[in-house]
């Protein structure tokens, strides 16, 4: 595979974990460099290692993983999205930003890599070095997981809770498109 293409793939890979980004970063309390950092190496870590998993199980069998990866994709994505929204909107007033707990965290990093599994298991056809694509993927998520978060935290300290809910929406959003790709693919 051309360095071209692998470029290409790992940016289409990482969109999804920076939507989320967007969204947690808004939702958050206020993140240090460590901590920007830990969130981005998460997500990059987590879409790295699933196309891995995906090419596994490709080699054994792909039709198994293409049969539900969209639904716990999708039941991830939008629990994660309506307690996100739903919080936003039930809070009082005068409370502070929440910490984004870890499990969510992992929640959500999981929900958003799923579609690269699903890749990986195509990969595991071709001949191809899946290190360097699952490298590749897993440094693009990444960077724009932790540039999602930073732009996240902007819009939401100059919007506020909207951006919470918009965030919490996107999620849900990501979750049904990838949803409708595979049922629409079917």
């Amino acid at each position: 595979m051309a360095p071209f293409t692998i470029g290409l793939l790992a940016m289409s890979m990482s969109v999804d974990a920076f939507a989320a980004s967007i969204g947690r970063g808004a939702s958050t309390a206020r993140h240090g460099l460590a901590a920007i950092l830990a969130t981005g190496l998460t997500f990059g870590i987590i879409e790295a290692i699933t196309p891995l998993i995906g090419w596994g199980l490709g080699m054994v069998a792909s039709r198994y993983v293409e049969a539900f990866d969209h639904w716990v994709a999708f039941g991830l994505l939008a629990s994660v999205g309506l307690h996100m929204a739903w919080h936003a909107l039930t809070a009082e007033e005068a409370a502070t930003p929440r910490r984004g707990g870890r499990w969510a965290l992992v929640a959500t990093a999981i929900g958003t890599s799923l579609d690269a599994m699903a890749v990986g298991a195509s990969l595991a056809f071709l001949d191809v070095n899946i290190l360097v694509i699952a490298a590749a993927i897993g440094l693009a998520t990444m960077a724009m997981s932790t540039l999602g978060l930073v732009l996240g935290r902007l819009l939401g300290q100059r919007f506020g809770r909207g951006t919470e809910v918009l965030g919490g929406v996107v999620l849900v959003i990501v979750g049904l498109a990838i949803l409708y790709e595979h049922l629409g693919s079917a």
